[in-house]
Protein backbone atom coordinates (compact mmCIF):
# COMPACT_ATOMS: atom_id res chain seq x y z
CA UNK A 1 0.00 0.00 0.00
CA UNK A 2 2.71 2.25 1.19
CA UNK A 3 6.54 1.93 0.98
CA UNK A 4 8.79 4.52 1.49
CA UNK A 5 12.71 4.27 1.32
CA UNK A 6 15.50 6.22 2.62
CA UNK A 7 13.92 9.66 2.96
CA UNK A 8 15.67 12.46 4.24
CA UNK A 9 14.99 16.09 4.65
CA UNK A 10 16.97 18.93 5.45
CA UNK A 11 16.40 22.27 6.35
CA UNK A 12 19.65 24.63 5.84
CA UNK A 13 21.68 22.93 7.77
CA UNK A 14 19.23 21.06 9.96
CA UNK A 15 18.56 17.81 8.99
CA UNK A 16 15.10 16.25 9.91
CA UNK A 17 14.60 13.31 8.80
CA UNK A 18 17.68 11.03 8.48
CA UNK A 19 16.84 7.42 5.92
CA UNK A 20 13.37 6.61 7.17
CA UNK A 21 12.29 3.23 5.73
CA UNK A 22 8.72 2.06 6.15
CA UNK A 23 5.91 -0.10 4.86
CA UNK A 24 2.11 -0.01 5.58
CA UNK A 25 -0.07 -2.19 4.53
CA UNK A 26 -3.76 -1.77 3.17
CA UNK A 27 -6.51 -1.28 5.52
CA UNK A 28 -3.82 -0.79 8.73
CA UNK A 29 -3.91 1.93 11.62
CA UNK A 30 -0.40 2.93 12.04
CA UNK A 31 0.13 5.91 14.59
CA UNK A 32 3.61 7.93 15.00
CA UNK A 33 4.82 8.98 17.57
CA UNK A 34 7.47 10.40 19.61
CA UNK A 35 8.15 14.17 20.99
CA UNK A 36 8.21 17.32 19.13
CA UNK A 37 10.99 17.97 17.03
CA UNK A 38 11.03 14.15 16.08
CA UNK A 39 10.23 14.49 12.32
CA UNK A 40 6.68 12.98 12.44
CA UNK A 41 4.86 16.06 11.06
CA UNK A 42 7.74 16.17 8.02
CA UNK A 43 7.69 12.61 7.26
CA UNK A 44 3.40 13.11 7.55
CA UNK A 45 3.87 15.62 5.08
CA UNK A 46 6.17 13.87 2.81
CA UNK A 47 3.85 10.69 2.37
CA UNK A 48 1.42 12.88 1.39
CA UNK A 49 3.16 14.55 -0.98
CA UNK A 50 2.14 17.79 0.36
CA UNK A 51 6.30 18.09 0.83
CA UNK A 52 9.19 17.15 -0.99
CA UNK A 53 12.24 15.11 0.46
CA UNK A 54 16.05 15.43 -0.61
CA UNK A 55 16.43 14.03 -3.64
CA UNK A 56 18.03 11.00 -4.10
CA UNK A 57 18.72 8.43 -6.27
CA UNK A 58 17.71 5.84 -3.69
CA UNK A 59 14.83 7.34 -1.95
CA UNK A 60 11.15 6.33 -3.02
CA UNK A 61 7.33 6.71 -2.23
CA UNK A 62 5.05 4.26 -3.65
CA UNK A 63 1.53 4.61 -2.80
CA UNK A 64 -1.22 2.31 -4.36
CA UNK A 65 1.39 1.16 -6.77
CA UNK A 66 2.25 4.72 -8.26
CA UNK A 67 5.79 5.66 -7.89
CA UNK A 68 5.21 9.61 -6.20
CA UNK A 69 8.13 11.08 -7.05
CA UNK A 70 8.28 9.85 -10.77
CA UNK A 71 5.03 12.41 -11.14
CA UNK A 72 4.76 15.91 -12.57
CA UNK A 73 3.28 18.72 -10.96
CA UNK A 74 -0.33 18.94 -12.60
CA UNK A 75 -0.41 14.88 -11.96
CA UNK A 76 0.78 14.83 -8.29
CA UNK A 77 -2.21 17.19 -7.82
CA UNK A 78 -4.52 15.04 -9.47
CA UNK A 79 -3.22 11.86 -7.32
CA UNK A 80 -3.54 13.86 -4.63
CA UNK A 81 -6.75 14.76 -5.03
CA UNK A 82 -8.10 11.10 -5.97
CA UNK A 83 -5.68 9.20 -3.49
CA UNK A 84 -5.18 10.56 -0.44
CA UNK A 85 -6.91 12.38 2.45
CA UNK A 86 -6.08 14.75 5.29
CA UNK A 87 -7.17 15.51 8.62
CA UNK A 88 -5.59 18.12 10.49
CA UNK A 89 -5.55 19.56 14.18
CA UNK A 90 -7.28 22.47 13.56
CA UNK A 91 -10.56 21.38 10.75
CA UNK A 92 -9.20 24.33 8.12
CA UNK A 93 -13.29 24.37 6.84
CA UNK A 94 -13.69 27.77 5.07
CA UNK A 95 -15.74 30.19 7.06
CA UNK A 96 -18.33 31.08 4.42
CA UNK A 97 -19.47 27.88 3.46
CA UNK A 98 -21.78 25.28 5.05
CA UNK A 99 -20.80 21.92 6.35
CA UNK A 100 -21.85 20.51 2.90
CA UNK A 101 -20.26 22.79 0.57
CA UNK A 102 -17.23 22.14 2.74
CA UNK A 103 -17.25 18.79 2.15
CA UNK A 104 -17.53 18.87 -1.58
CA UNK A 105 -14.87 21.16 -2.05
CA UNK A 106 -12.50 18.36 -3.11
CA UNK A 107 -15.22 16.12 -5.49
CA UNK A 108 -15.31 19.60 -7.15
CA UNK A 109 -11.52 19.90 -7.72
CA UNK A 110 -12.02 16.71 -9.11
CA UNK A 111 -14.93 17.50 -11.49
CA UNK A 112 -17.06 15.12 -9.78
CA UNK A 113 -20.82 16.38 -10.86
CA UNK A 114 -22.58 18.49 -8.28
CA UNK A 115 -25.53 16.18 -7.77
CA UNK A 116 -23.45 13.32 -7.32
CA UNK A 117 -21.13 15.12 -5.03
CA UNK A 118 -23.46 16.37 -2.88
CA UNK A 119 -24.94 12.89 -2.48
CA UNK A 120 -21.84 11.48 -1.70
CA UNK A 121 -21.23 14.45 0.96
CA UNK A 122 -24.98 13.68 2.45
CA UNK A 123 -24.35 9.93 2.60
CA UNK A 124 -21.09 10.70 4.71
CA UNK A 125 -22.89 13.43 7.10
CA UNK A 126 -25.33 10.81 7.79
CA UNK A 127 -22.93 8.27 8.39
CA UNK A 128 -21.28 10.79 10.80
CA UNK A 129 -24.55 11.37 12.44
CA UNK A 130 -24.32 14.88 10.97
CA UNK A 131 -27.37 14.83 8.38
CA UNK A 132 -28.99 17.61 10.18
CA UNK A 133 -26.03 19.98 10.03
CA UNK A 134 -25.59 19.99 6.64
CA UNK A 135 -26.06 23.64 6.02
CA UNK A 136 -24.72 24.88 8.92
CA UNK A 137 -21.29 26.77 8.80
CA UNK A 138 -18.38 26.23 10.78
CA UNK A 139 -19.17 28.64 13.17
CA UNK A 140 -22.52 27.23 13.88
CA UNK A 141 -21.14 23.73 14.72
CA UNK A 142 -19.26 22.59 17.69
CA UNK A 143 -15.81 21.65 18.06
CA UNK A 144 -16.38 17.99 17.91
CA UNK A 145 -18.93 18.43 14.63
CA UNK A 146 -16.30 20.34 12.70
CA UNK A 147 -13.49 17.89 13.04
CA UNK A 148 -15.94 15.54 11.63
CA UNK A 149 -17.10 17.36 8.58
CA UNK A 150 -12.98 17.47 8.01
CA UNK A 151 -13.53 13.87 7.88
CA UNK A 152 -16.33 13.45 6.04
CA UNK A 153 -14.40 15.88 3.50
CA UNK A 154 -11.15 13.80 3.51
CA UNK A 155 -13.37 10.67 2.91
CA UNK A 156 -14.97 12.27 -0.11
CA UNK A 157 -13.19 11.46 -2.87
CA UNK A 158 -12.90 7.68 -1.58
CA UNK A 159 -9.19 8.05 -1.11
CA UNK A 160 -7.33 5.01 -0.72
CA UNK A 161 -5.33 6.51 2.61
CA UNK A 162 -5.58 8.49 5.31
CA UNK A 163 -3.52 11.41 6.56
CA UNK A 164 -3.72 12.28 9.98
CA UNK A 165 -1.96 15.45 11.72
CA UNK A 166 -2.98 15.61 15.37
CA UNK A 167 -6.56 14.82 14.60
CA UNK A 168 -7.78 15.35 18.13
CA UNK A 169 -5.86 17.55 19.22
CA UNK A 170 -8.24 20.68 19.36
CA UNK A 171 -10.95 18.53 20.85
CA UNK A 172 -12.05 18.01 24.17
CA UNK A 173 -11.43 14.58 25.99
CA UNK A 174 -14.84 12.56 24.83
CA UNK A 175 -15.45 14.60 21.67
CA UNK A 176 -11.64 12.96 21.26
CA UNK A 177 -12.45 9.43 21.89
CA UNK A 178 -15.47 9.90 19.52
CA UNK A 179 -13.40 10.38 16.31
CA UNK A 180 -10.47 8.06 17.17
CA UNK A 181 -13.49 5.33 17.65
CA UNK A 182 -15.17 6.57 14.22
CA UNK A 183 -11.22 6.14 12.64
CA UNK A 184 -11.64 2.71 13.15
CA UNK A 185 -14.84 2.05 12.09
CA UNK A 186 -14.03 3.64 8.92
CA UNK A 187 -11.59 1.65 8.58
CA UNK A 188 -14.04 -1.46 8.80
CA UNK A 189 -16.60 -0.02 6.76
CA UNK A 190 -14.71 1.72 3.89
CA UNK A 191 -11.09 -0.28 4.37
CA UNK A 192 -9.41 3.16 4.15
CA UNK A 193 -5.90 2.83 5.46
CA UNK A 194 -4.69 5.56 8.66
CA UNK A 195 -1.57 6.94 9.06
CA UNK A 196 -2.12 9.03 11.79
CA UNK A 197 0.62 11.83 13.93
CA UNK A 198 -0.46 11.84 17.59
CA UNK A 199 0.55 12.68 21.24
CA UNK A 200 -2.71 11.24 22.60
CA UNK A 201 -1.73 8.15 24.28
CA UNK A 202 -5.01 6.48 23.61
CA UNK A 203 -4.92 6.85 19.86
CA UNK A 204 -1.56 5.38 19.69
CA UNK A 205 -2.34 2.41 22.03
CA UNK A 206 -5.54 1.45 19.76
CA UNK A 207 -3.49 1.32 16.40
CA UNK A 208 -2.48 -1.85 14.41
CA UNK A 209 0.94 -0.18 15.04
CA UNK A 210 2.42 2.36 16.60
CA UNK A 211 5.86 3.55 14.92
CA UNK A 212 8.21 5.53 17.58
CA UNK A 213 10.26 8.23 16.44
CA UNK A 214 13.40 9.95 17.59
CA UNK A 215 16.02 12.81 16.24
CA UNK A 216 14.72 12.17 12.19
CA UNK A 217 14.40 7.85 12.76
CA UNK A 218 12.01 5.18 13.26
CA UNK A 219 13.58 3.59 16.58
CA UNK A 220 10.67 1.34 17.41
CA UNK A 221 8.30 -0.49 15.35
CA UNK A 222 5.45 -1.84 17.72
CA UNK A 223 2.57 -4.25 16.61
CA UNK A 224 -0.08 -3.62 18.43
CA UNK A 225 -3.28 -5.20 17.17
CA UNK A 226 -2.66 -7.67 14.03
Amino acid sequence: MITVKNIHKTYGQLEVLKGVDLHIEKGEVVAIVGASGAGKTTLLQILGTLEEPDRSNHSELIINDTSVFNLKSNALSKFRNEHVGFIFQFHQLLPEFTALENICIPAFIKKTPKATAEKRALELLSFLGLEERAHHKPSELSGGEQQRVAVARALINNPAVIFADEPSGNLDSESAENLHQLFFKLRDEFGQTFVIVTHNRELADMADRKLTMVDGTIVNREVLHS
